[in-house]
């Protein structure tokens, strides 16, 4: 926790699965006004044991988001999730509406099977094709047809030259459809394994949830504040998923910013979500 103990609330959700939190995550909160609280998941960032795929499911997360609500003493709080922390965001606030005072969310991920075709089935391919012949190219031609099982295989084998070469190529190819400024991307080796070992497992399960879930669940957050900040250039999570969320979430808005991608660090970005938290902590009194 950080910021003012007795400011707004509010909970970051990290992206990837597996990405971590950064002492960059606090950026997105006036820490005059916000109680800021960064939730390493499981299996990443500062939580322990590093990397490990052992009960990290969904339901698993937003149990743990729960807990530490409570053992906080936090009666209701914002949430703040960007690409798959915007879906762990929507599964816990579908799950406990009663407990989210308001919802932060940039480049929306709701997991359905359309945007893992996006990504692993040859959508994104034809507008990065030499970055996806260099994805696909380290798979035997007879398991292209489902590349994220195949480097789930990879990167759960226990063999560590493997699993490393292996979450390298995957962190590669989300990077190379990701970032449109340079050194945005997570580095060092331990991060890229517990990235992709994660996202992979969470993939290849369809993050547990339903197909089209989160979606069809949007109306439950009528009367819960939401604001959505989407780039309209963002070749991970495309506008239209954003779009169908706005229409299927009442009293949401939607912010579409022109020139931009997926990196929230990019300053159009920047810009929008740090005005959406601003907004929210005006109607806090601390």
């Amino acid at each position: 926790m950080c910021g003012n103990a007795r400011g707004r609330p509010a909970l970051f959700l990290h992206g990837g699965p597996g990405g971590g939190c950064t002492s960059n995550s606090r950026r997105w909160f006036d820490p005059d006004r916000y109680c800021i609280i960064l939730f390493d998941q499981r299996g990443c960032g500062r939580s322990t044991p590093h990397a490990s795929l052992d009960d990290n499911t969904t339901g698993h997360l937003i149990a743990d988001m729960e807990a530490l609500r409570v053992a906080l003493a936090v009666d209701r709080w914002l949430l703040f999730g960007r690409s798959w922390g915007a879906a762990l965001a929507l599964a816990y606030a579908e799950d406990y509406p009663e407990r989210v005072t308001a919802i932060v969310l940039s480049a929306v991920f709701t997991a359905g099977r359309s945007e893992l075709d996006w990504l692993y089935r040859g959508g994104a391919a034809r507008l990065f094709p030499e970055a996806w012949s260099r994805f696909a190219g380290r798979i035997a031609e007879s398991d292209r047809t489902d590349l994220i099982a195949a480097y789930y295989a990879r990167l759960t084998c226990g063999e560590a030259e493997t699993e490393r070469a292996a979450a390298r190529d995957w962190c590669d190819w989300e990077d190379a459809i990701a970032a449109r400024l340079p050194g945005t991307q997570v580095a060092d080796e331990p991060g890229l394994r517990a990235r992709a070992r994660i996202e992979a497992h969470f993939f290849a399960h369809h993050v547990f949830l339903q197909e089209g879930q989160l979606l069809d669940r949007a109306h439950r957050l009528a009367g819960v504040p939401g604001t959505i900040v989407q780039g309209q250039g963002d070749a991970v999570t495309p506008s239209v998923t954003a779009c169908a969320l706005h229409e299927a979430w009442p009293g949401s808005s939607l912010r579409i910013v022109p020139d931009a991608g997926h990196e929230s660090t990019e300053p159009d970005m920047m810009r929008a979500l740090i005005d959406a938290t601003d907004a929210f902590a005006a109607d806090h009194t601390v």
